[in-house]
């Protein structure tokens, strides 16, 4: 499934004089390996925008964006990067230039941008969730081994001081063995619909923007934002908040992979994402780690269990209100723990009257970004790099398939297969359009 890249360059080399590829001015090599790195960027705006600025103390060389109107914007800082409207082309004339790519696009374009830059043995940061399927979340972990490159997902709330104490707090027994976590998110996606009879605006190349999906005529209401909300390009709001609130139940835990996933939601419509969803996870025991079971609820829904708490016992660590509007419970044989990003809370609150934490030995992030940069500068990891979050975007993803496929799944990560059936197992991944390849 290896892109020939020079076969394509060949074949779309007239696309720069179409408006593809601009300011073709040389590049100005490093002279020194200690000199800052050149980063190209596939995605201009959005959570890119934030990539970029997170990566800004390097060289930006280049950027990429089937957008000319948010190019325009996203490069506006840059005024030498060289702006492309296509990241292949991009790649191919900068491969001998650049030491690392940000990916930040629409869910659907993050593997086939970021497995070119592998390929290429460029580091990549790649945005969440990693991959759109379960088998590219496989091939990028994969081609980042083989490749020895370093890799980060953009998990930001991973670099939080919150989630460090909170997996301090679990890993040195302060509500003992954890069996059971609930994990939610407010956020809802759903009524996507696509429409007909309208033509792209000039500045938009809808054919580019689509990239591996299905070719369709442009329709409204999908770019810049509202893609999240069709199965073509996004995976709803399980898609975009799991890996954010799933993280911290995998560090925590050492969660890797599921066995069994159950997901209940309204009936499955081919092209929107779901008004709801609730996914069962099994996950066996690691090591002296009992299995855990972990739900997972999104678009208004949320545990039971939360309406058991006692409100005036939901204070955080400095006394103030518990947020209750996305975040994680673990429950385990000596109390519970409820969390968000930002906050934490032990209960019940009397059990823990003459609690005192443990001292702080998870090192605090230098920055999301800056981990990333530094690792690759001076060697070592991040602590989401694709062996990581390849394996929790996995998890995430197999919530979708089990709700797709309306049957409760049995995974087998190694072959990376669903077992029990084959109508599930379609969902793993999907056909690109030509052209395209992972």
């Amino acid at each position: 499934m290896k892109l020939n890249r020079r076969n394509f360059v060949k074949g779309t080399a007239g696309a720069a004089g179409v408006g593809y590829f601009v300011n073709p001015a040389k590049a100005v090599q490093k002279d020194s390996p200690n000199e800052r790195l050149n980063i190209a960027a596939v995605g201009a705006a959005g959570r890119n925008a934030g990539n970029i600025n997170g990566v800004a103390t390097q060289n930006l060389i280049a950027i990429a964006d089937a957008d000319a109107n948010l190019l325009d914007k996203g490069s506006a800082n840059f005024p030498t990067a060289r702006k492309y409207r296509d990241y292949r082309i991009m790649l191919e004339k900068e491969e001998g230039r650049i030491d690392a790519v940000v990916v930040g696009t629409p869910d659907h374009s993050h593997a086939p941008a970021a497995a070119m830059a592998l390929r290429m043995k460029k580091h990549v940061y790649c945005e969440k969730p990693l991959t759109h399927t379960v088998h590219e979340a496989r091939v990028l972990s994969d081609l980042a081994k083989e490749n020895s490159l370093v890799t980060q997902m953009g998990t930001q709330i991973h670099a939080g001081d919150n989630y460090r104490r909170v997996v301090e707090l679990v890993e040195s027994g302060a509500i003992g063995d954890v069996r059971e976590v609930h994990v939610w998110a407010g956020a809802k996606y759903t009524d996507g619909k696509f429409t007909t009879g309208t033509e792209a605006p000039a500045h938009l190349d809808w054919d580019l923007w689509l990239g591996p999906a299905s070719q369709r005529p442009y329709s409204e209401g999908v770019h810049p934002f509202e893609w999240r909300r069709f199965w073509d390009y996004g995976t709803g709001a399980l898609g975009d908040f799991g890996c954010h609130y799933m993280d911290l139940a995998h560090w925590a835990l050492e969660l890797r992979d599921p066995v069994k996933i159950v997901a209940q939601g309204p009936e499955v419509d081919p092209v929107t994402t779901p008004a709801w969803l609730i996914v069962d996870y099994d996950y066996p025991a690691r090591g002296d780690l009992p299995p855990v079971h972990l739900t997972w609820y999104d678009s208004g829904k949320t545990p039971k269990l939360l309406e058991t708490l006692d409100a005036s016992q939901l204070k955080d660590q400095n006394g103030g209100g518990m947020g209750l509007g996305g975040g994680q419970l673990f429950v385990g044989d000596k109390g519970s723990l409820l969390s968000n990003y930002g906050q934490r809370c032990l209960l019940p609150a009397e059990n823990f009257n003459d609690f005192k934490a443990p001292e702080p030995y998870i090192p605090n992030s230098i920055g999301h970004h800056a981990e990333w940069l530094n690792a690759i500068k001076n060697g070592g990891t991040t602590t989401c790099n694709f062996d990581y979050s390849g394996r929790l975007t996995e998890a995430v993803m197999l919530g979708t398939v089990a709700f797709r496929a309306g049957e409760a799944i049995e995974w087998d990560a190694d072959n990376v297969r669903v077992v029990n059936s084959e109508k599930a197992q379609q969902f793993v991944h999907k056909e690109y359009r030509q052209g395209w390849t992972l």
